[in-house]
């Protein structure tokens, strides 16, 4: 190939204004080059953390209810009961003449979610009666139970996998039917037997007279009969998935005896979840020593089912503008990365967490790039790019702040605290979740390898 003068000529210039180009944001841009936009990169603002305790939250018509029992070498112990309403299908329900009970199964369909072990924990969930119908819902709210063992489930747990179950239809053969995974829990025949079949029709008249005689259940794990590290059930009582099935014989005056099946199912707004932590001798306990309130450590803990969550601030942030200039921030990325060596399975990192702030009354609230019940803000981003999802590759969790960023730096906000929890992966929350069980230990200001970062991209203006 044959250059001419001026072909070489213009070469060697464009090469000399492209390799003279430090700032190729600029490149094309037909402006005085004393008002020309730069971009700059800033990721080293510090971040402040701290692990502190969650508060109460309430369990009332939750939906998804966690029953379980996990050790957790980090986050120590983890257990959480579930007290269970139960309301009669129809109102002044007859049980016929001379009812004598063949079975009585309390069915818990379960969720989609499973925090813990499935493959080698065997579960041991025990049945009571309450002692009081359900009325105080709080997280660590403690429902009273009689002593006496109604029934016991103890097997593996496979929240995934169906099972088969024989329908039972009066009059005609038992068919075999497959139903989504249930933990299925036989019940003691002359408990039932003598409180419910020997009703009267007048006791089931309303579900609010039924209820103040029966009260309901209590399910828990029984801690010294489950084997392995265990893990957290999410318990589906929505609608009338869950149940107390009987199947009895009643006389009938024309064939003799017939076989009846009956379901009471689980009220969704009358249930509630007890759940406890024990953080005993583990590096989370030290953190939360009040003593121990103001000392940055290298990792901060993140534990749903109102466990722990991560306070963090940006001291510096509202001085930017006099180290940096009056800026316009163009993007912002908060990066958490998780610390190594803290996540394996069957404790696996939390699939999803929220990113909130305290306003002036120190009560949680959206920021501004996630306020979508805003409609005069037009900063708000859908869930899928505001963030906080795990990303597996590289194990860490994203958050776009570029509006929050911006109105820190313009002092339009102040830092009253930003908070990390996990979250729900299909329900963005603010107060603490008690729908799921993940956790998180991820790294801080003193981490050598997997330090929090605050990416901050802004254009200086004049």
């Amino acid at each position: 190939m044959k250059f001419t003068k001026q072909d070489l000529l213009t070469l060697l210039i464009g090469l000399f204004l492209f390799a003279s180009c430090k700032n190729p944001d600029g490149v094309g841009l037909d402006v005085d080059p004393s008002t020309a936009i730069t971009g700059t990169l800033v990721n080293n603002e510090p971040i402040k953390s701290q692990t502190i305790k969650e508060g109460d939250v309430t369990t009332a018509s939750i939906g998804s209810y966690p029953l379980g029992y996990m050790v957790d070498p980090i986050f120590g112990k983890t257990e959480s009961s579930v007290a269970m309403t139960i309301v009669p299908g129809t109102t002044s329900y007859d049980f016929g003449t001379s009812p004598v009970l063949d079975s009585a199964i309390l069915v818990l369909n379960l969720g989609t979610q499973f925090y813990g072990d499935t493959a080698s924990t065997k579960y041991s969930i025990d049945v009571y009666q309450l002692t009081n119908k359900v009325t105080n819902f709080k997280s660590s709210d403690v429902q009273a139970y009689n002593s006496a063992l109604l029934g016991n489930f103890s097997s593996k747990i496979f929240p995934k996998t169906p099972i088969k179950i024989f329908d039972i239809i009066s009059g005609k053969a038992d068919t075999l039917k497959t139903v989504p995974a249930q933990i299925r829990i036989k019940l003691d025949k002359d408990f039932i037997q003598n409180n419910l079949l020997n009703l009267a029709p007048a006791a089931t008249s309303t579900a609010a007279k039924f209820v103040d005689y029966f009260k309901g259940f209590y399910a828990q794990v029984n801690k010294t009969s489950t084997t392995g590290t265990g893990g957290i059930a999410f318990l589906d009582l929505t609608g009338t998935n869950s149940y107390l099935q009987m199947v009895y014989k009643k006389n009938n005056t024309t064939s003799g005896r017939d076989t009846v099946t009956v379901n009471f199912p689980v009220s969704p707004s009358g249930a509630a979840a007890n759940i406890k932590h024990d953080y005993t001798g583990t590096e989370v306990a030290t953190q939360l020593l009040p003593a121990n309130a103001n000392t940055q450590y290298n990792v901060t803990y993140l534990q749903a089912l109102a466990g722990v969550k991560t306070k963090i601030s940006f001291p510096t942030l509202a001085n930017f503008t006099n180290t940096y200039g009056k800026a316009v921030v163009n993007k912002a990325e908060l990066v958490v990365d998780l610390s190594a060596g803290t996540f394996t399975n069957p404790f696996a990192p939390a699939s999803r967490l929220s990113l909130y702030r305290w306003d002036i009354a120190e009560q949680p609230t959206n920021v501004p790039d996630h306020n979508q019940g805003n409609t005069g803000d037009p900063r708000q981003l859908t869930d899928a790019v505001f963030g906080g999802y795990y990303d597996s590759v590289r194990n860490r969790y994203v958050f776009v702040v570029t509006a929050y960023v911006q109105d820190l730096i313009d002092k339009k906000l102040t830092d009253f605290g930003t908070f990390l929890a996990p979250t729900s992966l299909n329900q963005f929350q603010l107060t603490p979740s008690v729908t799921s069980a993940g956790r998180a230990v991820i790294g801080a200001a003193g981490n050598a390898t997997n330090k929090m970062k605050l990416n901050i991209y802004y254009t200086k203006i004049n």
